[in-house]
């Protein structure tokens, strides 16, 4: 059996005492949960008051946003001009969401509207010149382009050159120049004062179809059918679920348990879940959106995500659910062949990960650094031929800034683009081994040691005892968790296993305890995926220390608390 990862415990620092006790005193509740509230920044009964009750009124005027104005007069001068307009955007979950929510307000009060999702083989990622021919060729004059645009200055001009007008809704970091668009909105522009500027690209498509709503005289209240889309790009694309964010994905959760469009109905109806949060969605909904542009065309996943009839919806669905499925198989053995070339060139003790084969499948290449990191912990790149260049995707560990690290590498690349933790990139194949040479170097120079080994943040240290049904109750509502609102991680010492705990599953990979503390008899059940290798941590009533998320177990419709185990160490005599 592979053993787990080594892990480094990190306790996050002590909140401010007084402001923390006023706060359990203020709401009724206990000083752990108050100090969860502290940490994110909530210290008040006004502002806890405002996170425990998510309101739609709280979300920000779209028009403070740098050439929201421009963006509206140029979308109403085309429908009173009766101009064709394209919506345009990425092949991922993001894009595909931006595209089908875009065009499908749009349709409700204007016919005229195409949507496009570039080939991600034949064109690549981003706006492409294929795709403003296409609009050319079309008639269109307009496109809009959703989570990508921000850096297409050369595509923008080839555009303008043949009468096409840009507006461009973006959210990845601008470069040096913006495009000349008669509209960029991205609130990472320098130059944009909006208030929260975490949003991904369909937030950003939200917003311009709240500051068009504003115009026809619907509220916001209108808008909340398109929250289900907002809410899964939110999930899929790893954003902060702080602010804004936090909001369009709470009310848009509401929409996918209670009244989603067709399309998301029909996956969460072959899998037949009765209510979803946002890990489901990350893990269920959005892999399902993305399979259809990483193995047949993103087209697809528009067709499922704006389909009327649920009948066709449910083909839609079952055909993506077999790209999916194909998607898995393929993921699945390329990750074994990348950690069987991460052995042969004897590179395990490398800073970084950069791996190659010119037949690796281009749509899971950005899954399967993922997957290299849970093995080998460090920034990693994987690539595949794409036409006659090389084309990578990059996944980071915490801490690490993988796009600067890529930009002190420019010399060797092509063309990148991407954030912090994830980025993606092209280079000439005869550039390969000098690219990684210098991104090796790199990394090496600036990756701190500490950062080369996964940690574990934890929010508390507490006792057994604490965790009660109105304990977890309280601490849920801090959810959607994500990003910046990571579900708690605690920590508890002088735990003893009650002698039946054991390992589990077919290959005796998980581990199952029922654990008490000190004295307490009282047993709590909890489980450790992937961590049957620590099982001797726990025999013969040997003393250890637990970091763990408090979860909750179904079971013939009976539902127990339970610890999700992180990590366990054996506790220091």
């Amino acid at each position: 059996m592979e053993k787990s990862t080594a892990m480094r415990w990190k306790l996050k620092p002590e909140t401010d005492s007084q402001i923390t006790s006023k706060l359990a005193r203020d709401l009724g509740i206990d000083y752990t949960l108050a100090k969860l509230l502290v940490q994110r920044n909530i210290e008040t009964y006004d502002q806890a008051k405002a996170f425990f009750r998510p309101s739609l009124k709280n979300l920000h005027d779209p028009f403070l946003m740098k050439d929201m104005d421009k963006a509206v007069v140029r979308i109403e001068k085309a429908i009173a001009e009766n101009e064709n307009i394209m919506v345009y955007g990425d092949y991922d979950v993001d894009g595909t969401t931006s595209v089908s929510m875009l065009s499908s307000y749009l349709k409700t009060f204007y016919p005229n509207i195409a949507t496009y999702i570039p080939d991600r083989y034949a064109e690549g990622y981003g706006i492409s010149y294929m795709g403003i021919d296409f609009a050319h060729d079309n008639d269109i004059s307009l496109i809009i382009a959703l989570d990508c645009g921000i850096k297409a200055i050369d595509k923008v001009n080839y555009a303008k050159e043949k009468g096409i007008d840009f507006i461009i809704c973006d959210h990845h970091r601008p470069g040096n120049e913006i495009p000349d668009a008669v509209a960029v909105l991205d609130p990472k522009r320098v130059d944009c004062e909006y208030p929260y500027d975490e949003l991904c690209g369909c937030g950003v498509g939200f917003k311009l179809i709240q500051a068009l709503a504003s115009k026809r005289n619907q509220t916001i209240d209108d808008l909340v059918p398109y929250l289900d889309l907002v809410a899964t790009a939110i999930a899929a694309d790893i954003v902060p679920i702080t602010g804004e964010n936090r909001i369009l994905a709470y009310f848009g959760l509401q929409v996918i348990n209670s009244n989603p469009r067709n399309g998301i109905k029909a996956m969460i109806h072959q899998i037949k879940k009765v209510e979803l949060n946002i890990t489901d969605v990350v893990f269920i909904i959005a892999p399902r959106i993305n399979a259809a542009g990483r193995i047949k065309h993103g087209n697809y996943a528009v067709e499922l995500l704006t389909e009327l009839d649920f009948d066709s919806a449910v083909k839609f669905a079952l055909e993506i659910e077999q790209n999916n499925n194909d998607r898995k198989d393929l993921d699945k053995l390329i990750t074994q062949e990348a950690l069987l070339q991460i052995e042969e060139n004897k590179e395990q003790d490398n800073y970084s990960t950069v791996v190659y084969a010119e037949n690796w499948h281009k749509g899971v290449i950005g899954i399967v650094a993922s997957r290299l990191i849970e093995t080998h912990y460090k920034p990693t790149l994987v690539f595949t031929k794409s036409g006659d260049k090389l084309a990578a995707s990059a996944r980071s560990v915490k801490g690490f800034d993988v796009y600067e690290a890529l930009e002190q590498c420019t010399e060797f690349i092509e063309q990148f683009g991407g954030h912090k933790y994830a980025a993606g990139l092209t280079l000439k194949e005869e550039n390969y081994q000098n690219f990684k040479n210098k991104f090796e170097e790199v990394v090496k120079n600036t990756l701190p040691e500490e950062l080369r080994t996964p940690e574990i943040a934890i929010d508390a240290e507490i006792s057994l005892s604490e965790i009660t049904p109105k304990f977890f109750r309280i601490m849920n509502q801090l959810s959607p968790f994500g990003p910046q609102n990571m579900k708690p991680v605690f920590m508890c010492g002088g735990l003893r296993d009650n002698g039946f705990g054991k390992k589990v599953g077919s290959d005796e990979t998980h581990l199952k305890l029922n654990l008490f503390e000190g004295t307490n008899q009282t047993t709590y059940n909890a489980i450790g995926f992937g961590m049957g290798d620590k099982h001797e941590i726990i025999q013969n009533k040997n003393a250890f220390k637990a970091a763990f998320h408090i979860d909750e177990n179904e079971w013939n419709g009976y539902k127990t608390l339970q610890l999700l185990l992180k990590d366990i160490e054996v506790e220091a005599p």
